[in-house]
């Protein structure tokens, strides 16, 4: 400003330039962040879905009737993990994440639900889970 209280246009160019740059650098920041976001929960439900095929695995490596507890966590959001012979998929937030089971076969299809809980037992036909 100048002693009559005007402002120069010198400054008024430079407050735009510095408010463009800040946009700038606002929208990239935003993008970044909400990549790690989704980056974080990728690898939180891929997490959950090692898990179960740990569990599975370690069930039917054993003898006939073993069992193990299996708990799916409720505070990572809904989910569902379907078995289906040697293939574990997991649905949630409308993404989709598949494993395979080596030397694992299930005689059946399984829907597990996030938030309960459940025992894989391995019996004379193979793995079971209720």
């Amino acid at each position: 400003m100048d002693n009559r209280g005007f402002i120069s246009i010198e400054y008024l160019f430079s407050l735009f330039i510095i408010m463009i740059i800040a946009c700038g650098v606002l929208f990239y920041a935003s993008a970044s962040i909400s990549s790690s976001l989704n980056i974080e929960d990728s690898v939180t439900h891929r997490l959950i879905l090692d898990d179960v095929a740990d569990v599975i695995s370690h069930v039917n490596s054993n003898g006939i009737g073993y069992s193990k507890y299996l708990k799916l966590p409720s505070d990572k959001g809904y989910f569902e993990i379907t078995v289906d012979k040697n293939k574990l998929t997991m649905e949630y937030s409308g993404k989709k994440g598949e494993t395979m089971m080596i030397l694992v076969n299930t005689n059946s299809k399984y829907k597990l639900i996030s938030g309960k809980s459940y025992v894989v037992t391995k019996t004379s036909e193979g793995i079971v889970i209720s």
